[in-house]
């Protein structure tokens, strides 16, 4: 299974062998010890250490209703005629697919599956930067997605990536997509990280969000036995980012034992604006991008 897709989740290979975790668990620990494959938490993908990048037909079939949850809570935080960045990935994807029912919304984007998610969405205009096309992430990336995004100011900004620690961030394998996304960050007033707790306390070799300009974490709950993700999450939240848990088919929470996070927030109702930011975004070369954005509190009681 983890050749033929490049990554797999241990709830999958338990629900397809019929067997428990625990035990899917252990083979997979005695597969790593032959150097088969990589564990993940929560998951195993090939091997290949910090450069090792799975494509997106790998990508697409792990965490799946994880991160659907993920992007159901993501949406939430998008008010009718924001303007925002939104980067590759499949949780990005997922949350695209929901963003189609804001009205007035405008959508920047390096991602060709996310401008398709949004393509015939009635009243969101979606504006694409330049550059070279990678076909593993269907991603525009290099100096002209770089230059296009000069100028440009949006309420927040949307990312995913390969990895998430709280000691260096969020990170990628690849160097092409993570200068992509560290433009995409220089962008918006705020940066909202969608990452599954496989994703949680891996780190792979380009840095592209430091933790401290991190303000938001949307990820799902780890399981029980997943302790490193949980502390993962708790060292996060110490270091100010706010965090919030999809859970699937149930109301966003932060887990018992998680510090409040400390970053100041706007309560529901605020309204903060964007510095430096003319009114109304129009798709044109040299972007500029405007608007105030309410800010919704992940957090509800």
């Amino acid at each position: 299974m983890v050749r033929a897709n490049g990554a797999v989740s241990l709830r999958e290979l338990a629900r397809v062998v019929q067997t428990s975790e625990v035990t899917v668990r252990r083979d997979v620990r005695a597969l790593e010890a032959e150097g088969l494959l990589d564990r993940r938490h929560g998951g195993a993908v090939l091997p290949g250490g910090f450069t090792r990048e799975s494509g997106f037909p790998q990508k697409s079939h792990l965490a799946t209703a994880e991160k659907t949850a993920i992007a159901d809570l993501a949406a939430g935080l998008v008010e009718e005629g924001e303007a925002i960045v939104v980067g590759a990935g499949t949780t990005t994807q997922e949350l695209a697919r929901r963003l189609a029912r804001v009205p007035g919304l405008t959508v920047v984007t390096n991602s060709l599956l996310v401008a398709q998610a949004l393509a015939h969405a009635n009243r969101v205009e979606v504006v694409m930067t330049g550059g070279t096309l990678r076909g593993s992430n269907y991603a525009l990336v290099g100096s002209g997605a770089e230059q296009s995004l000069q100028g440009l100011r949006v309420s927040r900004a949307f990312l995913s990536g390969s990895g998430l620690t709280a000691e260096r961030g969020l990170s990628t394998s690849n160097m092409l997509s993570a200068s992509v996304d560290r433009a995409l960050v220089q962008a918006a007033a705020e940066v909202v990280v969608l990452a599954d707790h496989t994703k949680l306390g891996t780190d792979t070799m380009f840095q592209t969000v430091p933790t401290d300009v991190i303000t938001r974490l949307v990820t799902d709950e780890p399981p029980a036995h997943d302790e490193r993700a949980a502390t993962e999450l708790q060292a996060l939240a110490d270091q100010g980012v706010q965090v919030a848990v999809a859970t699937q088919g149930g109301e966003p929470h932060v887990p018992a034992g998680r510090q409040q996070p400390r970053r100041d927030v706007p309560l529901p109702g605020q309204r903060r604006g964007v510095p430096g930011a003319p009114q109304g975004l129009r798709s044109a070369g040299a972007l500029a991008a405007a608007g105030e954005a309410r800010v919704a509190d992940l957090r509800r009681r």
